[in-house]
């Protein structure tokens, strides 16, 4: 393309300083590490100086004042026992562990009987030409549920739609790239996600306060908005800004004319391609196949798998004995159960539409199948499963330090002094996730590191856990589409060179640059938006909370 980036080009200026200091970070795991072996020393010498703080919520029964919570070492004998002797525990206890695992049995089916990517397919190939883009934004940001199958079917299948309908390729992989991973927490349905964001948000809440208790759909409303929102801002920049920007597309060579997933991808070894771990080439290769009679049956029996499911939901909330309904507890908290529940309801849900496509589409021939299928989606979560044991010793350990109340009351009382407004103070936040996701890519792991100081010092000024983690996940999502550190950067990149071969790295951000502003802006004006509305961020999640009291 006559406008492309060099590869010297794209090795200068600020992609470049984010990729050379990006790659100079170690691993997550031992970035984890390496902030429990500080964070021991400064436990050491914040005991020693006598560092405290009044806890805000309980009360010491001898003085009747406030109990004063002092930093312990990390190196006292009994914060020692507790970390040789808890180990397990510790790690086993980890909320996002349990949320995660239960999720992924389900999910994993659905992905890889075929349902996911079907269903994405199906959704964006009739799609007319003046609705393309919005169509594909829509499939785009629905099929974060699918996590991977998002990214090596619909992305390189909306290259090929465009082209088909005489569109500039680099628009269509624009848009989907956009809507899967800038709008990657946009959503009609909590899912995977969800569950592990708000896994690391209970832990964050633990370390200093009790009696909250996460429910995954505490931003179903907040997500769903944001999707109705992006979905224009990706029709206007693809439309309106990027395809006029790229021009006629002409295809190079009969290799270009057959782009598309007609061949498997290869690591060419460019330097350039940053991300660290790669995911699997091949399943691209029949992404714009045709939609065989058979996966259209599988489609029609997971639709009633679908309705299966949320019919049971309903009866157990409102059928005999109501088992999701606690009539015992307190009007405000007698849904708990219900919401409770949603993880394992995605489990059930994403299991039995996976199943039926598989068994109609014959993916699945018997249970043997499904057991492997089960036991697949568990071996992808090995590297999760490490970075969860760092992570949950570092923020058990921030715990028995104490630490991390202090920092709360401490930060909470800054910046009550500085009087910035609640809608100012998360428009900050969202900004400040954004630029450490330009070089820490990981959702999970960005969450983990800030969770255990952001949540308990906003929960001190009244805004809830759930405002938290709503501004935390629109400035993680604005800035996945720019970072060439981000996992699947490479291979969009690959995807685009397929149709356009001098397209570089440069050529990618530049790209979705403009994405990147359109949404970080409206996600910043939603946010605005909602505290002052005061409306609940999902079922029984508001804005504004008042602080658990300690049993």
């Amino acid at each position: 393309m006559s406008d492309g980036v060099t590869a010297t080009e794209e090795r200068r200026g600020i992609l470049a300083w984010i990729e050379r200091t990006g790659n100079r970070l170690p691993d997550p795991v031992f970035i984890f590490f390496y902030l429990i072996g500080i964070l021991i020393v400064l436990s050491v010498i914040a005991g020693m100086t006598g560092w405290s703080a009044a806890h805000p919520t309980e009360i010491d029964e001898a003085t009747g004042a406030a109990r004063i919570i002092s930093a312990e070492s990390l190196l006292s004998a009994n914060n020692i026992q507790r970390l040789w002797v808890d180990m397990p525990a510790t790690f086993t206890h980890f909320h996002p562990l349990g949320y995660v695992l239960v999720v992924m049995l389900g999910a994993g089916v659905a992905e890889r009987s075929g349902l996911f990517g079907t269903a994405m397919r199906a959704g964006v190939r009739n799609a007319p030409t003046a609705l393309l883009t919005p169509i594909v934004a829509l499939v785009a940001m629905i099929g974060n549920l699918a996590a991977d199958a998002a990214y090596v079917v619909l992305i390189p299948l909306a290259g090929v739609i465009y082209a088909a309908a005489g569109r500039h390729p680099i628009a269509g992989i624009a848009a989907a790239f956009a809507g899967v991973s800038g709008g990657f927490s946009a959503n009609l349905l909590p899912g995977q996600l969800d569950a592990l964001l708000f896994g690391i948000t209970q832990a964050a809440v633990d370390t200093v306060f009790t009696g909250w208790e996460a429910n995954i759909a505490g931003n179903w409303y907040f997500i769903m908005v944001m999707t109705v929102l992006f979905l224009p801002v990706i029709w206007y920049v693809t439309d309106r800004v990027i395809e006029p920007r790229l021009g006629t597309y002409e295809p190079e060579g009969q290799a270009a004319i057959a782009a598309g997933g007609s061949a498997p991808l290869q690591d060419d070894g460019d330097p350039a391609m940053l991300g660290g771990g790669e995911p699997d080439p091949h399943a691209v290769q029949d992404a714009d196949a045709e939609i065989a009679p058979d996966q259209k049956k599988g489609l029609r029996h997971a639709g009633l798998a679908a309705l299966a499911v949320i019919g049971l939901w309903v009866f157990f909330t409102v059928g005999p004995g109501t088992p999701l309904i606690d009539e015992t507890a307190s009007a405000e908290a007698q849904m708990s159960p219900f919401y409770r529940s949603l993880v394992a309801a995605f489990f059930i849900l994403f299991l039995a539409c996976g199943w039926a496509y598989g068994r109609a589409a014959g993916t699945i021939g018997n249970h043997r199948d499904l057991v492997k299928m089960m036991s697949d989606s568990m071996a992808d979560l090995a590297y999760y499963l490490v970075l969860a044991f760092a992570a949950a010793h570092f923020v058990a350990m921030f715990a028995w330090s104490n630490m991390g109340l202090i920092l709360a009351v401490k930060g909470a009382a800054g910046l009550q002094a500085l009087a910035l407004p609640a809608p100012l103070l998360l428009a900050l936040i969202v900004v400040f996730v954004g630029l450490l996701n330009l070089f820490v890519g990981s959702a999970s792991a960005k969450w983990a590191l800030v969770a255990p100081v952001l949540v308990p010092m906003l929960m001190l000024l009244g805004i809830s856990p759930e405002m938290t983690t709503a501004a935390y996940r629109v400035g993680d999502s604005a800035t996945n589409i720019i970072t060439p550190l981000m996992v699947y950067f490479p291979l969009i990149l690959i995807f685009c060179q397929r149709w356009v071969k001098d397209f570089g790295l440069g050529s990618l951000a530049a790209t979705m640059l403009p994405y990147s502003i359109w949404m970080m802006v409206t996600g910043i004006l939603l946010v605005f938006g909602w505290v002052a509305l005061g409306v609940p961020l999902g079922p029984g999640a508001e804005v504004f909370t008042e602080l658990p009291v300690a049993p």
